[in-house]
C-alpha cells in the first residue's frame, strides 16, 4: 500500500469519527477528541511534539530510534486528526511538499508575507 494510500485510508477512518458521521465518544477516542474540541486537539498535539522531541534526544544518545518512530507516529496521527477538525485533508498537506519540492528552503521562507 502507498504512503498516500494509507493516509486516505485514516484521513477517511478519521473523518468517519465525527460527529456528524456517527462518531460516538463513547466507544472512538478520535469522536471524544472531536467532542472536546479544537483546544483538546491542538493540546494533544503540543503533547505529541513533546514527547516526539524527547524520544529523539534519547534515539541521539541511545541510537535506538523504535520509540522516535512509534512517536512521531503519534504526532502524524494526531495531525490528522487536527486537518480533520478544519475540514482539510491530508493530500493538501502533500500537494504543498509537492509544491515546495526544488525550492530553497531559505527562498521559500523569503517569499513568505510577514
Amino acid at each position: 500500500m502507498s504512503q498516500s494510500s494509507i493516509l486516505d485510508q485514516l484521513a477517511a477512518v478519521i473523518e468517519s469519527r465525527k460527529a456528524v458521521n456517527g462518531g460516538d465518544p463513547a466507544t472512538s477516542y478520535v469522536a471524544k477528541l472531536f467532542a472536546k474540541g479544537d483546544d483538546a486537539i491542538l493540546k494533544k498535539i503540543g503533547e505529541e511534539a513533546t514527547e516526539t522531541v524527547m524520544a529523539a534526544k534519547d534515539a541521539r544518545v541511545s541510537g535506538d530510534a523504535s520509540d522516535l518512530i512509534y512517536e512521531c507516529a503519534d504526532l502524524w496521527f494526531h495531525s490528522l486528526v487536527m486537518l480533520a477538525q478544519y475540514n482539510l485533508h491530508p493530500q493538501q498537506v502533500l500537494d504543498e511538499l509537492a509544491r515546495r519540492e526544488g525550492i530553497s528552503g531559505i527562498v521559500e521562507k523569503a517569499s513568505r508575507p510577514e
